[in-house]
């Protein structure tokens, strides 16, 4: 039986204001269609900024992206005798790029317009176009590297209730407003800016919405939302607690594939693209489950490099200045992207392309351990096939000129920041701009 559309996307234009979309979580916005139970749906969806970054060899675009309006998901969709209380089972079918548009991108946001994991380290903006070739991907911007994708939607969820609402932005707000002197954002709280409550919304559901509308940007326990878990492809199951009649379902932020930890913020390969999914309700399973965030079973589906082809990198919770933190993941991680960028800097690879290769290919991410005091290890397995040459350690070394990933033109206009970890040929490069 083919599946019905329910939203197709028009890329040509602007997605604000497009039907069936939306950039806010809030209960009014209402609904775009209803749905029904065990029957498959087609959705077509805008990448996560709605086409506010192109095809081309500049990261301007990724720059001066306008972060406000973000993410674009398409939806909501009430589902049949769906009830507050219930749980939404939730069967992704199939995730596909647009025929339309087979490619997609990677970028590293500056450290004053939403930085990354790693934005003390490379504040700058760059960005990796890749494009797609059946179940695989490769980009002129990173050189040398062949995967096969996962795509899977960044974010999938349901509609807070008032209550809900109201305690998420209690909540994020007292964060933000303990932490004045926060070094970064510590969390997006509700804008009017850049909001849109869909195109069926009356302009005074649009005014509550850019009043009091929660950000898409984090995931939260009660909905789900921006989770970025790449097992989500085809095949997988998702659980969603439904805070709403209908359970007003939305999804999009699609990825063509994705490092664990999405590190560099838009950090997987991000596309437009389509899902296809199949829905039910299992009633009353908020209660019965006892439900206090969403759950997932992952699907058989992913590439296999084989138990062995995996080189495999540690961290642990001491910084690069030496001091030594108590049990610090966040930490442990970023000291294993380190090691990671350190070892491929001798293959020819710039600090940034590697930043960008651990967002976009399949790494395989893991705590280590978390209970051998003061020290959290994390882990970072790293895809030896991916790479049309030998990077074990045992491998001879011949560095080559990987290229270049794009830069945004003012930077280079006014002097990259030199990095004694970049090539020669780069720096060369970057400083006769």
């Amino acid at each position: 039986m083919t599946a019905e559309y329910l939203v197709e996307i028009d890329l040509d234009k602007p997605a604000h204001g497009q039907e069936g979309v939306h950039n806010r979580w809030h209960p009014d916005i209402p609904a775009y269609k209803t749905i029904k139970q065990h029957k498959s749906y087609k959705i077509e969806c805008f990448d996560w900024t709605g086409g506010q970054v192109a095809n081309n060899d500049s990261a301007d675009d990724i720059k001066y992206c306008d972060l406000t309006k973000i993410h674009y998901l398409s939806g909501p969709f009430a589902v049949e005798d769906c009830q507050a209380g219930d749980v939404l089972v939730v069967r992704i079918q199939d995730v596909q790029p647009l025929e339309r548009s087979p490619w997609g991108y990677c970028g590293i946001f500056a450290k004053e317009n939403g930085g990354g994991f790693l934005d003390k380290h490379y504040p700058k903006a760059a960005k990796a176009v890749f494009e797609f070739d059946g179940i695989y991907c490769s980009s002129r911007h990173i050189p040398g590297v062949r995967f096969p994708g996962i795509p899977h939607p960044g974010i999938i969820g349901t509609a807070p209730s008032p209550t809900v609402l109201e305690e998420w932005n209690k909540r994020e707000g007292t964060l933000v407003s303990s932490h004045p002197d926060a070094d970064f954002v510590m969390a997006n709280l509700p804008t009017a800016k850049g909001t849109f409550a869909g195109s069926h919304a009356t302009a005074g559901v649009q005014s509550v919405v850019e009043k009091c509308g929660a950000r898409t940007i984090p995931g939260r326990p009660e909905n789900g939302g921006n989770c970025d878990i790449k097992a989500l492809t085809k095949g997988s199951t998702v659980y969603l607690p439904c805070n709403v009649d209908g359970g007003m379902l939305s999804v999009g932020d699609l990825h063509f594939s994705q490092g664990d930890g999405e590190i560099s913020f838009c950090g997987a390969i991000e596309m437009a693209g389509c899902i296809t999914l199949e829905v039910s309700v299992l009633k009353g399973g908020i209660a019965k489950l006892d439900m206090r965030s969403p759950m997932y079973l992952p699907s058989p589906v992913e590439p296999s490099f084989g138990s062995n082809r995996y080189l495999t990198f540690e961290g642990f919770s001491v910084d690069e200045s030496g001091k030594q933190l108590c049990l610090d993941t966040t930490v442990a991680y970023r000291q294993t992207c380190l090691r990671v960028i350190e070892y491929l800097r001798r293959f020819g690879y710039n600090d940034y392309q590697i930043y960008l290769l651990l967002s976009s290919a399949p790494i395989q991410g893991h705590i280590a351990g978390i209970v051998d005091v003061p020290n959290s290890c994390t882990t970072i397995g790293l895809p030896l096939d991916i790479f049309d040459f030998d990077i074990s350690p045992e491998a001879a070394v011949a560095s080559h000129d990987r290229g270049n990933c794009a830069f945004a033109n003012d930077d280079l206009k006014e002097g990259f920041p030199v990095h004694s970890e970049l090539p020669n040929f780069l720096l060369d490069s970057l400083n006769s701009k």
